[in-house]
């Protein structure tokens, strides 16, 4: 009688970001020192900390906006060298900064392929495939936009957003770093937001989350990440009580 054989067990798979001891110098001073990070596919990471805590400075490097002046970064468990933003666009990163760089006299579908604009044999703009593809990405961030061909003067500030993460999906990215995007939206807007960060986990991509509003990270976050003064100070599931963010987030207390 034959003894069935054990099969060895499957190893979990590596995180999609993992940076360790990152330091970034500006001259004598230290942005960042010795910050670990790490975000996993389908997980949104809230980033918090005070002003000048190093929160963009980090998405920064992440986006290949800046270089760490030590430390490591691994996607998908391999080391890798992001010096550039095309560096990380290769690598599936894709970044909305707070000031979106959008273009107000522009439509949707404008805005959505603004510098990537899909051109024929002849150098003619694909018009008819761009709108097709703006519409699925607007419709897997599940966003209520009345028309794709008007200017975005004329959208709410939640509508920009959506439409700003819109183009990150175009480049088919896995990890997406937000800065701030719910700053200065109403409630419905703001909820609006949230509501397409949820869809960006459920299409299997890891999401940073950077805001000020804690409400609104806890809200939508797996686990929320400390940083003060450059430094971490604490990992927290987000359900932890907002007062213990609180306390880390000024240096009351620390949690590892």
């Amino acid at each position: 009688m034959s003894l069935p054989v054990s099969m060895p067990a499957a190893q979990p798979a590596p995180p999609l970001l993992n940076m360790r001891a990152v330091t970034k110098q500006f001259g004598a001073v230290e942005a960042l020192k010795d910050v670990d990070f790490t975000v996993h596919a389908r997980e949104v990471v809230g980033l918090v900390g005070d002003n000048a805590a190093g929160k963009s400075t980090l998405a920064k490097i992440i986006a290949g906006a800046l270089t760490p002046t030590a430390g490591e970064i691994r996607v998908d468990g391999e080391v890798r060298e992001i010096s550039s933003p095309s560096d990380a666009h290769a690598l599936g990163i894709a970044t909305v900064f707070q000031d979106l760089a959008v273009c107000e006299n522009l439509d949707v579908t404008a805005n959505v392929f603004l510098g990537r604009e899909l051109r024929g044999s002849g150098g003619w703009m694909q018009q008819g495939e761009m709108e097709v593809a703006t519409r699925a990405a607007l419709n897997d961030l599940a966003a209520h936009i009345p028309s794709i061909r008007s200017p975005l003067r004329d959208l709410s500030g939640g509508q920009r957003q959506a439409v700003a993460i819109a183009r990150t999906l175009i480049g088919q990215p896995r990890l997406v770093i937000l800065d701030e995007p719910t700053a200065s939206l109403s409630v419905a807007q703001t909820a609006e937001v949230l509501t397409h960060i949820e869809r960006l986990r459920e299409l299997g991509l890891g999401v940073v989350f950077i805001s000020h509003n804690l409400a609104d990270v806890q809200a939508i976050s797996d686990r929320v990440e400390v940083l003060r003064h450059g430094r971490n100070n604490g990992s927290f599931s987000a359900d932890v009580p907002q007062a213990d963010l609180i306390a880390a987030i000024v240096g009351a207390t620390r949690r590892g």
